[in-house]
């Protein structure tokens, strides 16, 4: 056999382990060694000037690169870029070179290593997280944006309930209230009149859990009691004070989404000064409020809100930056479903044409460790779901 050179690509410590290992390498030595190699990115926000200029000397000195920003909301504030090893990052993260607080939090955030959740616990069910998990949407609407979603009546809600459960569907989301842009609120009873009767029918009916797609704690508590595992809302817990103590008590497991403003009026602004870290920081918060009022973290996942307050290019840049959600710690639902930045995107302004565009969304979140997609289309995102999954585990589904 003659002598060959093969290169291998891997993105990051974890991939260039694993491809170690495969070709019968020490990967778990090399782990430990690799740490003084790969660079990292911390950002750092709201740094008074002259302690972001301390920072980023102390830095270059130490071997790393620091870049520093000005904040235009404040006056002397700015964010802070960190570039190095993890072995530079941690020689600054000590009091010494940097605020104790600080010092301790970046400590901390290095030595994390997020893990993906191995399930998600409903009222009376347990979600496996080991591979992607479709959550058929059930819209009980008469002006949900994409027209073919709508089922008004109770006979015709409960066939489409039961077909997206044939076609594969891990849990189906019943909602009666439109959340697309521009859409007006619906009142309490009449919500409650739309989604309760095909809960309590469609839990004698199909056979994987349910849940209800509402902002209200009065929808949420009627509809667990006919039968729904959880609550998806929309808000992260923002619309009604009364939510987080109602899922509580009612033993559910909560979707907590992100958000900016009611659905009448969240594209009015869609201008971030940054994106990514405000939806962290925002589910953070609900992660933690949610906790606080008796909700264990083994019912809770986190949606960054696709097209909920973002412009079709906050949403590619959502996608794009996907992994970085991974820092909560907790089971990821994406819902990209025939929105309209894919119609942006590829020139189709009717949601019926944008299958194709919503199967390329679903294939790249598996790629980058979503777990939960909500859709329209069951049967195809399921099966592009799991064929990106085989292919990123590198076995058979």
């Amino acid at each position: 056999m003659a002598t060959s050179v093969q290169l291998l690509a891997a993105s990051g410590v974890d991939e260039l382990c694993r491809r170690l290992a495969d070709a019968g390498f020490p990967a778990a030595e090399a782990e430990i060694q690799l740490a003084g190699v790969f660079p990292r990115l911390a950002v750092v926000a709201d740094l008074a000037s002259a302690e972001a200029a301390l920072l980023a000397e102390t830095l270059t000195r130490l071997g790393g690169i620091a870049f520093v920003q000005s904040q235009a909301s404040a006056a002397d504030r700015c964010r802070l870029a960190l570039i190095g090893s993890t072995a530079i990052l941690k020689s600054l993260a000590r009091p010494e070179q940097m605020a104790p607080p600080l010092a301790a939090e970046l400590a901390r955030l290095l030595d994390t290593r997020p893990q993906s959740p191995v399930q998600l616990v409903g009222r009376r069910c347990i979600l496996p997280l080991d591979r992607p998990r479709i959550m058929g949407v059930l819209n009980v609407t008469p002006d949900s944006f994409y027209a073919d979603s709508r089922q008004v009546a109770l006979d015709d809600a409960l066939r489409q309930g039961v077909r997206l459960a044939a076609e594969g569907a891990d849990l189906i989301d019943v909602g009666g209230e439109s959340t697309r842009p521009g859409a007006a609120a619906v009142g309490l009873a009449a919500e409650l009149e739309r989604v309760v009767p095909v809960i309590e029918r469609l839990a004698r009916e199909v056979d994987c859990p349910l849940s209800v797609d509402t902002n209200k704690s009065q929808v949420a508590a009627a509809a667990v009691a006919a039968g729904a595992d959880f609550v998806n809302d929309i808000s992260g817990l923002q619309f009604d004070s009364e939510m987080a103590a109602a899922v509580a008590q009612s033993g559910a497991g909560l979707f907590l989404m992100h958000t900016r403003g009611r659905p009448r009026s969240m594209q009015q602004d869609t201008r971030y000064y940054d994106l990514l870290g405000e939806i962290i920081a925002y589910l953070g918060a609900a992660v933690d409020q949610a906790v606080t009022a008796g909700i264990s973290e083994q019912r809770l996942a986190i949606d960054p809100g696709i097209g909920f307050g973002k412009s079709a290019e906050g949403n590619l840049e959502i996608l794009h930056r996907l992994k970085e959600l991974h820092c909560l710690g907790r089971p990821l639902l994406l819902g990209t479903s025939r929105k309209s930045f894919i119609g942006r995107a590829l020139g189709l302004e009717n949601p019926a044409e944008r299958l194709a565009g919503t199967l390329a969304t679903v294939s790249l979140g598996v790629a980058a460790g979503a777990q939960v997609f909500r859709v329209h289309d069951v049967r195809p995102a399921r099966e592009a779901a799991l064929m990106a999954w085989a292919i990123c585990r590198e076995q058979m589904p």
